[in-house]
């Protein structure tokens, strides 16, 4: 089946680490890409311009390295990788079909077509493992974890309904599946260590995070309740203490990861703990879907952004020792806001950056 990717939205991937020490923007542009360093609120400075091929619409830096991949709009079957500091062209592959989506880390480098994934050994390059036949993924979904020491790739198991197949990149073997939600998938995004898996559905209502490799559901947030939304991005912090997902829609929303504990509540009760008991208490005889939203997290912070109907991602990064949200939007815009770890809430914008002709921005970290 011909995929198109006309049209492809703007994207941003954070792979995070405890020792992240600086964040990178990549932009793909109507005349090749370009590669910023944001190493304060408000200094955002260009590091590389590549003018190899024009209309670029995926560009993946490995982390902080010289190696960087990209796709063009004129050859949307061919991948080519480059050496950017040495201005030379390491290696190019071809594909039976439109490339959708490409992921790297030390180990391995993905890369996704409609209905098929193609497993490469960064190291040489030389192609391990060709997955036929997946379900149909016209976005090219798919996520893999930074952590290479286990390699793990997520993509869709389901073209009708939520299910995640989970699979080593490393041993070439499928993990497991993880019934995840109702509708399709329409995000996922694995934590710094592999370790948390988030996804979010095609009705974009209900955010969860499961373990890996087990795939036990861990917590469950809820976006919203009175429309559906497509949601373009979710992402952990650094540490997997806060989630935040970005839609088509005005608000970002920031999610804390955290165990409530009952004992806690039983020494100091307040009038909230007791309404969550009785709560807890009729979920027993309700039905599911009602229960199910009755121990549903709200957002812990948010951010409302100055537009609306317009494709953003965001990231949480940490700038000069403090969190930060980042936010690039289809127009061209990137936007940096601060964070209470402690209080949450309304979170305020601290400066923007506009790029000329972006195609698909992408932020990432160093590790």
């Amino acid at each position: 089946m011909a995929s198109s990717v006309t049209g492809v939205p703007p994207y941003i991937n954070i792979p995070l680490s405890s020792d992240c020490k600086t964040n990178s923007l990549s932009v793909g542009t109507k005349t090749g890409y370009r590669l910023f360093s944001v190493t304060a609120v408000d200094k955002l400075d260009c590091i590389h311009e590549g003018v190899e091929c024009p209309d670029v619409y995926i560009v993946e830096r490995l982390f902080s390295s010289s190696l960087v991949v990209v796709v063009s709009l004129s050859m949307p079957r061919r991948m080519n990788v480059y050496h950017f500091k040495k201005g030379t062209e390491i290696c190019n592959y071809s594909y039976s079909n439109n490339i959708l989506s490409v992921r790297l880390n030390r180990q391995r480098l993905v890369v996704c077509l409609e209905e098929s994934i193609y497993i490469h050994n960064i190291k040489d390059m030389k192609l391990l493992k060709t997955l036929l036949n997946t379900p149909t993924n016209p976005s090219g979904l798919c996520a893999l974890s930074v952590n290479h020491t286990n390699s793990y790739l997520a993509y869709p198991g389901s073209a009708t309904i939520g299910e995640i197949t989970v699979y080593d990149a490393n041993s070439l073997s499928t993990v497991t599946l993880i019934q995840a939600h109702d509708s399709p998938l329409a995000a996922l995004t694995f934590n710094s260590s592999g370790s948390k898996l988030a996804s979010a559905s095609e009705k974009g209502t209900v955010i969860r995070v499961f373990s890996v490799p087990e795939g036990q559901r861990l917590f469950e947030f809820r976006r919203g309740m009175k429309r559906y939304v497509s949601i373009s991005s979710l992402s952990f912090s650094a540490d997997a203490q806060f989630l935040c997902a970005s839609s088509n829609t005005e608000t970002v929303h920031i999610f804390k990861l955290e165990q409530h504990s009952p004992s806690r509540e039983e020494e100091s009760p307040t009038w909230s703990a007791y309404v969550g008991k009785m709560f807890t208490a009729a979920s027993t005889y309700l039905p599911a879907q009602v229960s199910d939203m009755m121990h549903q997290d709200r957002a812990f912070a948010t951010v409302r952004l100055n537009m609306f109907g317009l494709k953003n991602i965001c990231a949480l990064a940490t700038i000069q020792k403090l969190p930060r949200l980042l936010v690039a939007s289809s127009d061209g815009y990137l936007y940096i806001y601060n964070v209470d770890p402690q209080d949450g809430g309304e979170c305020c914008m601290l400066h923007k950056y506009l790029h000329s002709n972006p195609l698909k921005p992408k932020i990432c970290q160093r590790v």
